[in-house]
């Protein structure tokens, strides 16, 4: 029986998991649960799971929680602060630890789990893209492993030879035969949106994502394509590739979710249809597989499955991310960072949805930051970025 902790049990990524630990209860415990203020949903999984132990982002948070807790005669005790998160990240008794805490908050528990030696199920993909060398050494040195469930990543890995499974971001793509990897995209709604109506959209549009049940954020960044942008960062870490070993295809159907193209004209792909408890089903239970209750494929019912190049012009997000990531670690902190704070604006309606790229490339063109040495460097380059955005969005008149 696998041991688990879940950092972000109250989101997306972590009630599907829980989902998962439910119908296999032989299979997995849960050991710890970490979330941010969503008190509600924390006291059900503790109630559903009796985890040994819990922590919150902030004390009060934590204070409801022990409190309605005692009032149940649940057990599990009640922690918080980023200290006692790392803490649970950890522990010695966990064999896995599914990182899926939403942006930079994530990066210093996940970086506890792998000084520890864990195994890390990764959906945090702003480890990778704000500490891709400083992350994946730590993995080398510390015995970790890293098995990403963001369904693209996750598919990629699902083709990959065994050689490049147990040595991510070490193991060489050629000399494994691999000519490039393929990450899909939906194009999120608008990729056949005019692009002069793209200033115009709203928030409830562009998170409405036409495959995929997603967070708000996460969904603009679909619509963006920034989010494509930044999995192009995460998979030229997590496989060690180079830009050439890897292409981009808007897939609107979402069926194929990435492939992998061998040298002697083989193309190894993994379909299935969009839901992201296959790949966390997988990522838990590797090398082997367990039975969901995810819908299987009708191809009888498939009418075409399209591919196409994506175009910058309608989505210069997408270019722009790919462009930074050959700049250096720190241009991909100021850019997630800034987008973060962009995407935020436009959801509390404070610019337009074309404001995010101008503001990106702005506050990126016009920064310049050494690049960092430790995690401390990375989370001050964050924070100093984060506040050169503020400004640039106070200073926008929607």
């Amino acid at each position: 029986m696998k041991k688990i902790t879940i950092l972000g049990s109250t989101g997306s990524i972590g009630i599907s998991t829980l989902s998962i630990i439910q119908k296999n209860p032989n299979l997995f415990k849960v050991v710890a649960l970490v979330a941010n203020t969503n008190i509600s949903t924390m006291l059900q999984q503790c109630e559903l799971f009796t985890p040994d132990w819990v922590a919150m982002r902030d004390a009060k948070s934590a204070h409801i929680l022990r409190k309605k807790l005692k009032h149940r005669k649940i057990k599990t005790q009640v922690l918080f602060g980023e200290k006692d998160i790392c803490t649970l990240a950890s522990l010695q008794e966990i064999d896995q630890v599914i990182s899926a805490i939403v942006g930079v908050a994530g990066l210093l528990p996940t970086l506890s789990a792998i000084y520890a030696g864990k195994t890390i199920l990764l959906a945090n993909k702003e480890s990778l893209i704000t500490c891709g060398d400083l992350f994946m050494k730590a993995v080398a040195s510390s015995g970790a492993k890293i098995i990403p469930i963001d369904s693209e990543h996750n598919a990629i890995f699902q083709v990959l030879p065994l050689e490049i499974q147990t040595n991510l971001g070490v193991a060489s793509l050629k000399e494994n035969s691999i000519k490039n990897l393929i990450l899909t995209a939906s194009g999120g709604p608008f990729y056949k949106f005019p692009s002069s109506d793209l200033s115009s959209i709203t928030p409830d549009q562009a998170c409405s994502h036409p495959n995929w049940f997603m967070g708000k954020k996460i969904s603009v960044d679909s619509a963006t394509m920034m989010n494509k942008g930044l999995e192009y960062a995460e998979a030229r870490w997590l496989f060690n590739a180079s830009g050439s070993e890897i292409k981009i295809l808007i897939h609107p159907e979402s069926i194929v979710h990435s492939m992998v193209q061998y040298c002697d004209g083989s193309l190894l792909a993994q379909l299935s249809v969009p839901d992201i408890r296959i790949a966390i089903s997988y990522a838990m239970s590797w090398p082997n597989r367990i039975c969901t209750e995810v819908n299987f494929l009708n191809f009888s019912k498939i009418n075409k499955l399209s591919f196409f190049e994506p175009d910058f012009i309608q989505f210069p997000c997408l270019k722009l991310a790919i462009d930074s990531f050959s700049q250096g670690q720190s241009a991909m902190i100021v850019l997630n960072a800034v987008n973060e704070v962009a995407v935020s604006a436009f959801l509390n309606s404070k610019i337009s949805f074309t404001k995010i790229y101008e503001i990106n490339i702005e506050i990126l063109m016009s920064s310049c930051f050494l690049e960092p040495n430790s995690i401390q460097d990375v989370l001050e380059i964050d924070r100093q970025a984060r506040i050169l955005a503020q400004k640039k969005v106070s200073s926008l008149v929607f």
